[in-house]
């Protein structure tokens, strides 16, 4: 696995090298342009995987250890983004905009987010998790009807883990109370129960609705 990582750290070096020991091996008469073809074979998928897929699967171990230099140094060498075919283009606006979060960098979180929206995803489930957050961010602003639209597209789609739903769950509790649609946000609150988040923000949330809800009708 680390001899895999380090030959996608340095394909598109590794692959200018082949192309160049096989034309310098032309050049100099030593072998025939078909005794280099592998050479220059190799080299070209190199350079073509190196612009069409990127680097982005080397950001897993530094994701997974927290080490947000590195995941940052990977996103900053992808050169051309729009060359990047689109599941790992949407990946790669969808890793920025988390990023930009984690600054406190709502509005460039927010557009990194919306341009992987707009690209699409292969797993719906991930495209859910995009519409969460930008949902929770419109909220955020007290654009609510921004963020309830986000956060129904998101519960639709799917989203991957117990914990975001919940917190899904809640924002459409929260929207639903402020247009006094009691019977609704009763329900996505029970929904958001049912997924027993562990996080304690998430918890604790749930335990300062729960003070108010049972109280009000419908």
């Amino acid at each position: 696995m680390k001899f895999y990582n380090l030959i996608i750290k340095y394909r598109f070096w590794l692959s200018l090298l082949l192309i160049a020991v096989g034309i310098i091996l032309n050049a100099t008469g030593q072998v025939g342009f078909w005794a280099m073809f592998p050479l220059y074979f190799i080299g070209f998928i190199g350079l073509l995987s190196h612009f069409l897929i990127g680097p982005l699967r080397l950001v897993q171990k530094p994701m997974e250890e927290g080490n947000l230099e590195e995941v940052q140094k990977i996103i900053d060498s992808v050169w051309f983004p729009g060359m990047l075919i689109k599941p790992v283009r949407s990946t790669y606006f969808t890793l920025k905009g988390n990023l930009a979060m984690m600054n406190k960098d709502y509005d460039e979180a927010e557009k990194h987010l919306k341009k992987s929206s707009s690209i699409g995803s292969a797993m719906p489930e991930a495209e859910g998790a995009n519409k969460l957050q930008l949902g929770m961010m419109a909220m955020q602003r007290g654009d609510m009807r921004s963020g309830e639209g986000y956060l129904r597209a998101a519960l639709k789609m799917g989203i991957p883990d117990n914990e975001s739903k919940a917190v899904a769950n809640l924002g459409m509790c929260q929207i639903m109370m402020n247009k006094r649609e009691f019977r609704a946000a009763k329900d996505y609150f029970r929904k958001a129960k049912a997924c027993n988040p562990t996080t304690p923000e998430v918890v604790s949330q749930i335990k300062e609705i729960q003070k108010y809800i049972s109280r009000v009708p419908g």
